[in-house]
Protein backbone atom coordinates (compact mmCIF):
# COMPACT_ATOMS: atom_id res chain seq x y z
CA UNK A 1 0.00 0.00 0.00
CA UNK A 2 1.25 3.39 -0.70
CA UNK A 3 1.83 5.53 2.42
CA UNK A 4 0.60 8.73 1.52
CA UNK A 5 2.21 10.78 4.27
CA UNK A 6 1.80 14.09 4.87
CA UNK A 7 3.67 15.76 8.53
CA UNK A 8 3.15 19.87 8.81
CA UNK A 9 5.16 21.76 11.93
CA UNK A 10 4.57 25.21 12.80
CA UNK A 11 7.77 27.04 13.17
CA UNK A 12 9.52 26.97 16.21
CA UNK A 13 9.03 30.25 19.04
CA UNK A 14 10.34 33.09 16.77
CA UNK A 15 12.06 36.30 18.66
CA UNK A 16 8.64 38.00 17.89
CA UNK A 17 6.82 34.97 19.57
CA UNK A 18 8.17 35.81 22.45
CA UNK A 19 8.01 39.42 22.54
CA UNK A 20 4.11 39.21 21.70
CA UNK A 21 4.25 40.96 18.51
CA UNK A 22 2.20 40.77 15.26
CA UNK A 23 4.94 39.27 13.11
CA UNK A 24 3.05 38.35 9.63
CA UNK A 25 5.84 38.63 6.94
CA UNK A 26 8.63 40.08 8.89
CA UNK A 27 11.72 38.11 8.92
CA UNK A 28 12.50 37.24 11.80
CA UNK A 29 14.37 34.60 13.31
CA UNK A 30 13.85 31.36 15.91
CA UNK A 31 14.37 32.29 19.76
CA UNK A 32 17.17 29.50 21.37
CA UNK A 33 13.61 28.16 22.63
CA UNK A 34 12.57 27.76 18.97
CA UNK A 35 15.46 26.06 18.13
CA UNK A 36 15.09 23.32 20.87
CA UNK A 37 11.79 22.92 19.54
CA UNK A 38 12.42 22.39 16.08
CA UNK A 39 15.36 19.93 16.97
CA UNK A 40 12.59 17.95 19.38
CA UNK A 41 10.30 17.86 16.57
CA UNK A 42 12.89 15.98 14.74
CA UNK A 43 13.46 13.71 17.42
CA UNK A 44 9.93 12.79 17.82
CA UNK A 45 9.48 12.28 14.12
CA UNK A 46 13.03 9.95 14.27
CA UNK A 47 11.48 8.34 17.06
CA UNK A 48 8.11 7.43 14.76
CA UNK A 49 10.41 6.01 11.91
CA UNK A 50 9.66 8.59 9.82
CA UNK A 51 11.83 9.57 6.81
CA UNK A 52 10.62 12.09 4.04
CA UNK A 53 11.36 11.92 0.10
CA UNK A 54 10.80 15.77 -0.74
CA UNK A 55 10.11 19.01 2.21
CA UNK A 56 8.53 22.79 1.45
CA UNK A 57 8.59 25.50 3.46
CA UNK A 58 7.91 29.52 3.14
CA UNK A 59 10.07 32.19 2.00
CA UNK A 60 10.43 33.31 5.29
CA UNK A 61 13.95 32.20 7.76
CA UNK A 62 12.02 30.80 10.40
CA UNK A 63 10.03 28.40 8.98
CA UNK A 64 13.13 27.72 6.66
CA UNK A 65 15.52 27.43 10.10
CA UNK A 66 13.06 25.07 11.68
CA UNK A 67 12.72 22.70 8.64
CA UNK A 68 16.59 23.00 8.46
CA UNK A 69 17.13 22.09 12.31
CA UNK A 70 14.44 18.56 11.88
CA UNK A 71 16.34 17.43 8.94
CA UNK A 72 19.22 17.60 10.98
CA UNK A 73 17.46 15.45 13.55
CA UNK A 74 16.49 13.31 11.25
CA UNK A 75 19.93 12.72 9.24
CA UNK A 76 18.10 14.27 6.06
CA UNK A 77 19.81 17.69 5.49
CA UNK A 78 19.84 16.57 1.58
CA UNK A 79 15.94 16.50 1.16
CA UNK A 80 14.55 18.18 -2.06
CA UNK A 81 13.46 21.40 -0.63
CA UNK A 82 10.88 24.02 -2.10
CA UNK A 83 10.56 26.94 -0.96
CA UNK A 84 7.96 29.67 -1.78
CA UNK A 85 6.11 32.46 -0.53
CA UNK A 86 1.96 30.95 -1.02
CA UNK A 87 3.51 29.30 2.47
CA UNK A 88 4.00 32.53 4.02
CA UNK A 89 2.41 33.53 7.73
CA UNK A 90 -0.49 35.73 6.85
CA UNK A 91 -0.31 39.72 6.36
CA UNK A 92 -1.05 41.54 9.51
CA UNK A 93 -0.66 44.74 7.73
CA UNK A 94 -0.04 47.98 9.80
CA UNK A 95 -0.39 45.81 12.86
CA UNK A 96 3.26 43.94 12.01
CA UNK A 97 5.19 45.01 14.94
CA UNK A 98 3.10 46.03 17.35
CA UNK A 99 2.60 44.97 20.42
CA UNK A 100 -1.03 42.74 20.94
CA UNK A 101 -1.68 44.80 24.00
CA UNK A 102 -0.45 47.77 22.49
CA UNK A 103 -3.15 47.01 19.19
CA UNK A 104 -5.64 46.17 22.01
CA UNK A 105 -5.38 49.80 23.89
CA UNK A 106 -5.50 51.90 20.37
CA UNK A 107 -8.18 50.15 18.51
CA UNK A 108 -10.46 48.55 21.50
CA UNK A 109 -10.25 44.38 22.61
CA UNK A 110 -13.31 44.14 20.08
CA UNK A 111 -11.75 45.53 16.87
CA UNK A 112 -8.49 43.77 17.84
CA UNK A 113 -10.05 40.40 18.20
CA UNK A 114 -12.09 40.46 15.10
CA UNK A 115 -9.15 41.06 12.96
CA UNK A 116 -7.36 37.81 14.64
CA UNK A 117 -10.02 35.73 15.11
CA UNK A 118 -12.77 36.47 12.08
CA UNK A 119 -12.34 34.22 9.02
CA UNK A 120 -12.92 37.05 6.62
CA UNK A 121 -12.15 40.45 7.88
CA UNK A 122 -8.50 41.45 7.30
CA UNK A 123 -6.47 44.08 9.63
CA UNK A 124 -5.76 47.64 7.50
CA UNK A 125 -2.99 46.87 5.07
CA UNK A 126 -3.09 42.97 5.26
CA UNK A 127 -4.84 39.46 5.11
CA UNK A 128 -7.80 37.67 6.63
CA UNK A 129 -7.79 34.24 7.00
CA UNK A 130 -9.70 33.90 3.97
CA UNK A 131 -7.07 35.48 1.99
CA UNK A 132 -4.33 33.06 3.40
CA UNK A 133 -6.68 30.79 2.13
CA UNK A 134 -7.07 31.73 -1.06
CA UNK A 135 -3.38 32.03 -1.66
CA UNK A 136 -1.78 28.37 0.07
CA UNK A 137 -4.48 26.25 -0.62
CA UNK A 138 -3.94 26.63 -4.58
CA UNK A 139 -0.15 25.91 -4.11
CA UNK A 140 -0.94 22.99 -1.80
CA UNK A 141 -3.46 21.36 -4.45
CA UNK A 142 -1.18 22.00 -7.15
CA UNK A 143 1.93 21.41 -6.27
CA UNK A 144 2.20 19.34 -2.90
CA UNK A 145 -0.94 17.10 -2.74
CA UNK A 146 -0.11 15.50 -6.43
CA UNK A 147 3.52 14.29 -4.82
CA UNK A 148 1.93 12.80 -1.28
CA UNK A 149 -0.99 11.34 -3.28
CA UNK A 150 2.18 9.73 -5.71
CA UNK A 151 3.39 8.17 -2.11
CA UNK A 152 6.40 10.76 -1.75
CA UNK A 153 6.23 11.16 2.21
CA UNK A 154 5.89 15.14 2.75
CA UNK A 155 7.11 17.79 5.13
CA UNK A 156 5.99 20.75 5.37
CA UNK A 157 7.46 23.48 7.92
CA UNK A 158 5.49 27.10 7.46
CA UNK A 159 3.08 29.28 9.79
CA UNK A 160 0.48 28.81 12.35
CA UNK A 161 -2.24 30.59 9.50
CA UNK A 162 -0.76 28.84 6.56
CA UNK A 163 -0.85 25.85 8.06
CA UNK A 164 -4.61 26.60 9.26
CA UNK A 165 -5.75 26.91 5.72
CA UNK A 166 -3.99 23.46 4.61
CA UNK A 167 -5.70 21.93 8.11
CA UNK A 168 -9.04 23.30 7.29
CA UNK A 169 -9.42 21.09 4.09
CA UNK A 170 -7.96 17.95 5.35
CA UNK A 171 -9.97 17.82 8.10
CA UNK A 172 -12.77 19.38 6.42
CA UNK A 173 -13.63 22.40 9.60
CA UNK A 174 -15.94 25.31 8.85
CA UNK A 175 -14.26 28.77 9.06
CA UNK A 176 -15.65 28.56 12.51
CA UNK A 177 -13.98 26.22 13.45
CA UNK A 178 -10.53 26.39 12.27
CA UNK A 179 -10.43 30.03 14.02
CA UNK A 180 -9.99 28.26 17.19
CA UNK A 181 -7.80 25.71 16.05
CA UNK A 182 -4.34 26.24 17.70
CA UNK A 183 -1.54 25.11 16.55
CA UNK A 184 1.73 24.56 18.95
CA UNK A 185 5.32 25.44 17.96
CA UNK A 186 6.86 22.90 16.61
CA UNK A 187 4.31 20.16 17.00
CA UNK A 188 4.41 17.87 13.97
CA UNK A 189 0.84 16.96 12.79
CA UNK A 190 0.97 13.33 10.99
CA UNK A 191 -1.40 12.64 8.40
CA UNK A 192 -1.84 9.93 6.09
CA UNK A 193 -4.49 10.28 3.37
CA UNK A 194 -6.41 8.16 1.30
CA UNK A 195 -6.42 8.02 -2.54
CA UNK A 196 -8.71 10.44 -2.75
CA UNK A 197 -6.98 13.10 -1.16
CA UNK A 198 -9.27 12.48 1.92
CA UNK A 199 -7.97 11.95 5.38
CA UNK A 200 -7.27 8.48 6.53
CA UNK A 201 -5.87 9.05 10.03
CA UNK A 202 -4.00 12.32 11.94
CA UNK A 203 -1.72 12.43 14.86
CA UNK A 204 -0.85 15.10 16.93
CA UNK A 205 2.59 14.57 18.45
CA UNK A 206 2.54 17.18 21.53
CA UNK A 207 4.61 16.22 24.08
Amino acid sequence: MTDRLLVLVRHGQSEWNLKNLFTGWKDVDLTEQGIEEARAAGRKLKAEGIQFDVAFTSSLKRAQRTLDLILDELGQKNLPITRDQALNERDYGDLVGLNKDDARKKWGDEQVLQWRRSYDVPPPGGESLKDTVARALPYFVQEILPRVLRGERTLIAAHGNSLRALIMVLERLTPEQILKRELGTGVPIIYRLNADATTASAVDLAS
